[in-house]
């Protein structure tokens, strides 16, 4: 099989597991189109249709799961025979597929990332963010990063950044000022609030603790957003309490724009963990980053 046949296997599996030409294009740093015209030439090789194509999704025929069944662990293989070579550089090269929630991309790859590509020139480091679970192998990444209940577990997990965090409750000094500080969790559903809507569509409770007495609560109020950043200016603007993750919060308190409450009942939760399938090889620049992150101070 020629190199450029093997080529046109690889985006067939790519395009096959993301259900979306788009989807595999940006996993894979290509165009779209480049894409659908390997699909053509491989579809016109075999001479059978892989792909059922319509304007809102991508499906494999009959014949392209079958080709896909056989093909996934065969391309492995070869990733994983031309992968090992990378044992004998001085420093690896590759690139490597990162999936992150948000909090994850602002809390803590900031501290590790520039340290990580400076040691590893040769590695390229592609991140997405989204908050969704998803399958990090089907969608062509070598690797995610969640919280410990999102994590399926059948996968290795290696710990990644701090290992406790908690979320923190604050509002602005203009807010306060005109409405009474809550004093207990049960006090927040008199007042409005600033809610975080995931991208699966669920809303959160909002949850607390205090001398191991838990308190959920689901407040409501005049916003629901997906973007911290709209729900940071509403709450510096006084138009309610937020409720996230502390160190998303700490710049505009420390800079008097918000203020903290009910500090007493922040409810710590373990850290996020590094995921990658313990049946798969591992490839090259995804050792050299579980490597990395083992050599910091949270790691132990």
């Amino acid at each position: 099989m020629s190199e450029a046949s093997l080529s046109d296997l690889d985006a067939f599996v790519a395009v096959a597991r993301a259900r979306s030409f788009r989807g595999a294009a940006l996993v894979r740093g290509v165009s779209p189109s480049s894409l659908s015209e390997a699909l053509r030439r491989l579809e016109a090789r075999l001479g059978v249709r892989l792909l059922n194509r319509t304007t809102r999704s991508v499906t494999p025929t009959e014949a392209g799961e079958r080709l896909l069944e056989r093909l996934g662990p065969a391309l492995a293989e070869v990733e994983g025979a031309l992968d090992a070579v990378n044992a004998f550089r001085d420093s690896p090269t590759g690139t490597l597929r990162l999936n992150v929630p948000s909090a994850v991309a602002r809390l803590v790859l900031p501290s590790i990332v520039p340290g990580f590509l400076k040691r590893h020139p040769g590695i390229v480091l592609e991140v997405a963010v989204e908050d969704s679970f998803i399958d990090v192998l089907a969608a062509g990444f070598d690797a995610g990063i969640r919280y410990g209940e999102r994590v399926e577990r059948d996968m290795i997990t290696v710990p990644i950044g701090p290992r406790t965090q908690h979320f923190a409750t604050a509002a602005a000094p203009a807010y306060l000022a005109r409405h009474p500080r809550p004093e207990h969790p049960n006090d927040i559903l008199r007042h409005p609030v600033i809610r975080h809507r995931f991208a699966s569509g669920y809303v959160a409770l909002w949850e607390f603790e205090k001398d191991g007495e838990i308190v959920k609560v689901r407040p409501d109020g005049p916003l629901l957003a997906t973007s911290l950043e709209v729900e940071l200016m509403a709450a510096e603007a006084g138009l309610g309490l937020i409720h996230t993750f502390d160190g998303m919060l700490a710049p505009s308190v420390a800079a008097g724009r918000l203020v903290y409450v009910l500090t007493d009942w922040e409810q710590d939760f373990p850290g996020p963990l590094l995921y990658f399938p313990s049946h798969r090889h591992m490839p090259t620049p995804l050792r050299a980053f579980v490597d990395f992150i083992r050599t910091e101070p949270w790691s132990g």
